[in-house]
């Protein structure tokens, strides 16, 4: 049997990249999907082949009632809702300086403010049944600063933070929530920040200790764990999925030594 078989989950920011590459692992391990993002998504129909009853709203996570909308859609036409994964989010910043407010609002919106919505929204059927799992997507940049990221790292920082908050709150009513912290993924939003900096690229590839830049499906696989029985007892926790790009710094040592 599946491992999420007769699960509900609902994803945000399902119509690409790590949204959709959790929906389709969340699909093929047998649970009903059902997936939330501000723009269609030409790539559902690879998750209705997965799980059939699976469905799509094209909705604003900054919109509560129309999330709670959807979540109480979903606990009333499928049963249950399971599993939320957050995955809704938009890259943008610069030096504090150099920010224009409607831009930090944006940024602080969509990533932690939707973050904040979502949760809410299923969070009374989830405590009416005294079980679910919450899976919040983060960012290795709201562990650690990056240069020019002030907007971004602010608000996956909150991510984090509100994660783990949850997670104490919620606990002994069945709940648990735990944040992913991916590191460099070749997603539509990453591809469009580097391929205007190559050099930035070049720059992450050679601090990210396995030499590449990581797949949508390798959050999935993170992703997928934290919402199955064997992660029972993992809550409040922050896992990083990032190449060991948080490891350390490389500084060519092991090379002079001959190792690689």
């Amino acid at each position: 049997m599946p491992s999420l078989e007769n699960k509900v989950a609902i994803v945000t920011g399902a119509a690409s990249g790590i949204g959709l590459a959790c929906a389709r692992r969340y699909a093929a391990e047998g649970a009903t999907v059902v997936g939330i993002d501000l723009h269609e998504s030409g790539y559902w129909s690879s998750v209705q082949a997965l799980a059939p009853n699976s469905r799509f709203h094209q909705v604003d996570v900054t919109d509560a009632a129309a999330l709670m909308a959807v979540a109480q859609t979903t606990a009333r036409d499928l049963g249950s809702i399971d599993i939320l994964l957050t995955a809704a989010g938009v890259g943008d910043g610069g030096p504090v300086s150099m920010l224009d407010e409607d831009t930090w609002d944006r940024v602080i919106n969509i990533n932690l403010k939707g973050t904040f919505l979502s949760i809410k929204a299923v969070l009374d059927t989830m405590v009416a049944q005294r079980s679910g799992s919450i899976i919040t997507i983060a960012s290795v940049e709201g562990l650690n600063g990056t240069e020019g990221g002030s907007a971004y790292n602010a608000s996956k920082g909150g991510v984090v933070l509100l994660s783990k908050n949850v997670a104490i709150d919620y606990g002994r009513v069945g709940i648990r929530c735990n944040a992913i912290c991916p590191g460099f993924i070749e997603t539509p939003m990453l591809n469009n920040v580097m391929g205007q900096m190559p050099e930035f690229k070049a720059d992450v590839v050679r601090e990210t200790k396995v030499g590449r830049l990581g797949k949508p499906e390798e959050i999935a696989g993170a992703a997928f764990f934290l919402a199955s029985d064997d992660s029972s007892y993992v809550t409040g926790h922050t896992l990083v999925v990032d190449g060991g790009y948080t490891a350390g710094h490389s500084h060519g040592i092991v090379q002079l030594m001959g190792l690689v």
